[in-house]
């Protein structure tokens, strides 16, 4: 998979395109990827990507922007296995906001990607204040000589699959209702760094990842999977949070991996969230935080029949 950063440069080609913010690549984001791979095998066009980092809402309201589900790098990861060959990623700006939307449909889908075909989700807005809607881009394609369709939601159990649903159902320690919304767990993935070691003099060494999703869009212990360091996912319990006892400041994540005992300081793993245990929360001493960890273990390890 190629990844182009900006649209100075143009594609080496023709592209079926799709547009959006991807955050999460959820159950909606799958239908919308699956049509663009559709249409790229019957034109014999690249399947492609244009995002945006960061998101559009944490440059106009920072201080409001929803958390993030996943990183650029995760979002990449994931539009890669959806099939996608080729994402855009532009740098959401001042510059880049002031876009009229003939600019854009001229500058980013004509000049920088070539566009043939485009796909959208039938809310998607362009251009500076949003001015442009999906009837300006069937104008344009029309002139340009690209196809435009708009893709609908999609409902799972009733309910609309959106990021923000998925962000209030992680929000509310609801694993499954995300789960159901996403198509597979939540993941989380990252490298593994050295902590300060707390829980390896316990008993109960962890692997600790430095978190980069900032809000974080949950904290508390869980029941998770670990994938990265084998053929199968391993089983463990994991705190994401900032860890109030021990005078934690940062988001991190720790996981107890059970019955492991091998060095992987450096490895990349994927955790996969499948069930909350409880909210993350201070406890009055060490004792009292050792006892809470163990009886975390237990719930973990009877969550898995183990």
């Amino acid at each position: 998979m190629r990844v182009f950063r900006g649209f100075s440069r143009p594609v080496p080609g023709p592209t079926a395109l799709a547009i959006g913010n991807f955050d999460g690549v959820h159950r909606g984001h799958g239908a919308l990827l699956a049509r663009l791979c559709d249409v790229a095998r019957s034109t014999g066009l690249p399947p492609t990507v244009l995002t945006f980092e960061p998101h559009p809402r944490e440059f106009f309201a920072p201080a409001s922007a929803p958390a993030r589900l996943t990183t650029l790098r995760e979002k990449i990861e994931l539009l890669g296995e959806a099939g996608v060959d080729q994402i855009m990623v532009c740098r959401f700006n001042a510059e880049f906001a002031a876009l009229t939307p003939d600019s854009f449909v001229t500058r980013v889908l004509v000049g920088g990607l070539r566009t043939r075909h485009l796909i959208v989700g039938d809310d998607f807005r362009f251009g500076k204040g949003r001015a442009g809607d999906f009837a300006l881009l069937q104008a344009a394609g029309a002139t340009s000589g690209f196809a435009v369709e708009a893709m609908g939601s999609v409902t799972v159990a009733g309910e609309r699959v959106s990021s923000s649903g998925v962000r209030e159902a992680l929000a509310a320690g609801g694993m499954e209702r995300a789960a159901r919304l996403l198509g597979r767990p939540y993941i989380i993935d990252g490298q593994v760094t050295r902590g300060q070691q707390l829980g390896r003099q316990w008993g109960f060494p962890t692997a600790n990842l430095r978190i980069k999703h900032n809000p974080l869009p949950m904290t508390g212990v869980f029941v998770v999977e670990v994938g990265g360091l084998g053929e199968r996912p391993l089983p463990g319990v994991a705190n994401l949070g900032i860890r109030p006892t021990v005078g934690g400041t940062r988001p991190l994540l720790e996981v107890h991996l059970f019955d492991f005992d091998r060095d992987i300081y450096g490895a990349h793993i994927s955790v996969r969230f499948v069930h909350k245990l409880r909210d993350e929360r201070r406890f009055p001493d060490f004792d009292a935080l050792k006892a809470q960890i163990a009886a975390d273990a237990v719930a973990a390890r009877a969550f898995f029949k183990l």
